[in-house]
């Protein structure tokens, strides 16, 4: 027995030193396995097809029966960081997408199976496509008239995860090239910085932060290259909502969005890693002087159209009234139903033009600034729907009176007239308030410029009537 017990021990001894032989330094192999591309039971459509399906139904709500048709996407948010919620965002191709859906799904977080770039197939039949206001695609589940979210229980049943994880490319945007096909896509957005109201003091605000965010922090994104302006929109619930916003102009990668009742553009970073806003700003000249308590005494301009051909262009010694874009210029006309109490006005309305861009002026001689101790200006506008379409009112102390100079010289906003909203009704006639102009650096022009939103459908109306600029 005695030798049987020592045989027994030195197998023991044995075996133990070939295992620890075989390991060095706690270094263990990872087993691997192969990944293999789910085989799809179905008809694989495009994506965008959706689109066409919304169409055909009255922008829906539609529910797939018996279609056995499955649709190919990559996604295109990551709710990781808490900006996105129980949705999921995808695109019909990785690069220079042509469409893009809102997947509604009852479970969170999903960035953990759904990644970013990551492909999956949906099965359609069971689930419903809609349109919210302002041509945002929605896909899940019908309720009435919305759609609401997959149930967990059935998220793996609709929805397919490929191995393959894509490397999405961001279109390149300026502001003023977004339009409605951009919705629920990813995009670069580039020359562009936050407003300079977030910035003062050395201080800054935060992306969310504020007392008066509620759900979602709305701050105003600027383009240095255009004056348009777009909605950036943060989640109250995400995880950087206290950080300060970048100072400086540049660029950002996100989901470009449509707002609650699809009024405006809005737009969904995944991470604050997606901005990269470290150049100097771009700031517009500003003029400034605030509101004066009483006009100035002596009338140096006074426009009230009356005089005008209605329907033709407006035509005023010493004014130039110029297209810089399009074929639509200012012209006269008469408003037989809520603005008829002001007789002839000036409007602009490329609507229905089939101009792809539409940029005109109507600007005035030269004020006497230098030579006067008090300038005043006053006028009033109206707009039938402005939507996306913008009418400023500029100064320059360079433009030489051309035409051609009129692009190269140098326009600063007169922040202190005020110019209707698009909300606002459109019978009414709003005052621009009474505008100091007696600090202005130097004799200069005001023009009144109108941008379109660069697509037709989208392009509004205003109206201007009663220029007075009154010197002293």
């Amino acid at each position: 027995m005695k030798i049987l017990n020592q045989n027994l021990l030195f197998i023991f001894l044995f075996g133990l030193l070939s295992m620890t032989s075989c390991v060095e330094d706690d270094d263990f192999d990872t087993p691997q396995f192969e990944q293999t591309p789910p085989e799809i039971d179905g008809t694989i459509i495009s994506l965008s097809a959706l689109e066409g399906i919304l169409a055909q139904n009255d922008n829906g709500p539609f529910t797939f029966e018996g279609t056995n048709n499955v649709v190919e996407a990559y996604v295109i948010s990551n709710d990781e960081s808490g900006n996105f919620f129980r949705e999921l965002i995808v695109q019909d191709q990785p690069e220079n997408p042509t469409y893009g859906v809102a997947v509604q799904i009852d479970v969170n977080p999903l960035f953990t199976k759904y990644d970013f770039g990551r492909k999956i197939y949906i099965k359609l039949d069971g689930l419903s496509v809609g349109q919210r206001e302002g041509n945002e695609a929605r896909l899940g589940i019908v309720d009435g008239i919305n759609i609401t979210g997959i149930p967990e229980s059935f998220v793996e049943e609709h929805l397919i995860r490929d191995t393959l994880i894509a490397d999405v490319i961001p279109v390149q945007k300026q502001l003023s090239d977004l339009s409605f096909s951009d919705v629920n896509t990813y995009i670069e957005l580039t020359d562009v910085q936050f407003s300079n109201s977030y910035f003062s003091n050395n201080t800054s605000a935060t992306y969310a932060s504020e007392a008066n965010d509620e759900f979602d922090g709305e701050r105003v994104l600027e383009s240095c290259v255009s004056p348009r302006e777009l909605i950036f929109s943060t989640s109250t619930f995400a995880d950087f909502k206290g950080l300060l916003l970048p100072s400086g102009s540049g660029s950002l990668k996100g989901v470009l969005t449509r707002d609650f009742f699809g009024e405006f553009f809005t737009f969904y970073i995944n991470s604050p890693e997606d901005v990269d806003m470290t150049g100097e700003r771009c700031d517009p000249l500003v003029f400034s002087c605030g509101n004066a308590a009483s006009p100035a005494t002596s009338e140096f301009i006074n426009v009230d159209f009356e005089d005008q051909n209605i329907n033709s262009p407006v035509s005023i010694p010493g004014w130039a009234n110029y297209i810089e874009s399009g074929s639509e210029a200012w012209e006269a006309f008469v408003d037989n139903g809520a603005n008829q109490s002001l007789g002839i006005s000036a409007r602009i309305r490329p609507n229905n033009s089939g101009d792809a861009s539409t940029i005109s002026w109507l600007i005035s001689p030269e004020i006497p600034v230098e030579t006067s101790s008090k300038v005043t200006l006053e006028f009033k506008t109206s707009n039938s729907f402005s939507n996306l379409s913008i009418l400023q009112v500029l100064y320059s102390t360079d433009w030489d009176g051309t035409e051609l100079g009129i692009t190269s010289a140098n326009w600063g906003i007169i922040t202190d007239a005020f110019i209707v909203p698009d909300d606002q009704f459109f019978g009414d006639w709003v005052n621009s308030g009474l505008v100091d102009m007696s600090c202005f650096e130097g004799n200069g022009h005001i023009a009144f410029k109108y941008t379109g939103s660069g697509d037709e459908n989208e392009d509004g109306t205003y109206e201007l009537d009663d220029i007075f600029i009154n010197v002293e």
